[in-house]
Formats: C-alpha cells, sequence, structure tokens
C-alpha cells in the first residue's frame, strides 16, 4: 500500500513516482493534449477531451463500482457539457480504498486535470471507501460542499441523507469532490455545486486569483 498519508504539496508540472507506473489499464493517462495543440484520439472510457485546455477547466470523472455500469459518469459528463467546464478524462475502478487514492491522487497531478469529480463510495455501507481514501489527500478540506449537498439533497431522498457522506476539498490545488454513485445525487450535485464552482475554487486553490 501506498502510504500518502503524509502527502504534501507538489510541482503540478512534475512528473512525480513516473505517472505511467500508476496509470489505469485503459491507458487513461495519456489524454494529454499534444503539443501540437491537435486533440488527441479518444479511448473507450477516455470520455470527452476539451479542443483546448486552455479555455475550459479540465474535470477528471471517476466512477468507483464494482460492477462496470457507466450510466453515472455518463450522467456527469451530460451535466458538464455546456458550461465551462470539460472533460479531460474518465475512469472507472473498484471501491477499494488503495486504488481510490492513487487514482485521485495521480489525477490531482496531472497538468490537464483542475478538478476531480468521483462518483460512488460515500454511503455508510462498510465496503464505502471514497471518503476514507480520499480525505488524507486534502491539504484543505471544504465542509460546506457537503452541508449544501444534504440541504439540497434531503429534498429527494428525505432522512435518508444522513447516510451520504458526500464531501470536498483541496489536494495539490485541486478542488475534488466526491459525490454519491446514484445518478440523481450525482446529477444533483454535478449542476447545483460543482459546475458554479469548480473554477473559482481552482483559481483561487493555484493562486490565479486574490
Amino acid at each position: 500500500m501506498i502510504d500518502f498519508q503524509s502527502r504534501g504539496g507538489r510541482d503540478r508540472g512534475a512528473d512525480e513516482n513516473g505517472e505511467t507506473e500508476n496509470a489505469d489499464e485503459s491507458g487513461a493517462g495519456d489524454d494529454e493534449p499534444s503539443d501540437d495543440g491537435e486533440e488527441p484520439p479518444a479511448t473507450a472510457d477516455a470520455g470527452q477531451v476539451p479542443e483546448s485546455h486552455d479555455d475550459r477547466v479540465g474535470v477528471a470523472v471517476v466512477t468507483v463500482a464494482v460492477d462496470a455500469d457507466q450510466s453515472v459518469g455518463d450522467a456527469v459528463v451530460e451535466e458538464i457539457d455546456g458550461t465551462g467546464l470539460g472533460v479531460a478524462t474518465r475512469e472507472h475502478l473498484a471501491g477499494d480504498h488503495d486504488g481510490v487514492q492513487q487514482i485521485v491522487n495521480r489525477l490531482v497531478g496531472r497538468d490537464d486535470v483542475d478538478v476531480v469529480v468521483t462518483c460512488g463510495g460515500v454511503s455508510a455501507l462498510p465496503d464505502a471507501e471514497t471518503v476514507e481514501a480520499v480525505h488524507p489527500l486534502f491539504d484543505k478540506a471544504l465542509p460546506g460542499f457537503g452541508e449544501l449537498f444534504r440541504l439540497l439533497y434531503h429534498e429527494e431522498v428525505g432522512t435518508d441523507v444522513v447516510a451520504t457522506r458526500a464531501t470536498a476539498g483541496i489536494a495539490d490545488s485541486t478542488p475534488v469532490f466526491c459525490l454519491p454513485g446514484d445518478e440523481a445525487g450525482a446529477r444533483l450535485g454535478v449542476r447545483e455545486i460543482v459546475t458554479e464552482q469548480a473554477a473559482s475554487l481552482w483559481a483561487t486553490a493555484s493562486g490565479s486569483t486574490e
């Protein structure tokens, strides 16, 4: 197991630990725009790649689920489409602690990823470990996200919202939003909060604004 508990900030331009070592088998780690400005070819799970990363905030969409269902990720991409955000890459993995921690750690170090959105693993089930895996990576927690999300989500699920541990934080100057794995919850979080706050949070966390 890689120990990220004492993880510090690192140069976004550096390829620490050799990114290809932890890249998933889908080859999504090769999605970065080429120097000649041409859009890289899309792979089966690479998602939509922004035409110009400089024009849009790049979002990595991570589906955490034991099956191969991509419907939640598709829903997130639909909510992002047409906003000031663009999908830089899509990933899918099972909900094991180490796998989630490693992939989020890798994504926040990518130059084309400004924001990470994970879907799944935030319930009260024993094997739901996204929060436990991602939280040690946070340099700063954003508790207001979870508070606002549960306030909005209560209208759909009632008091069941107490078992929804949606959370967010800043990891290596990159906002990370952890949403539920159901389509309604993921759409709600992206539509009502992520698309509204991702760009400003990224600018603030990266020092691009006062």
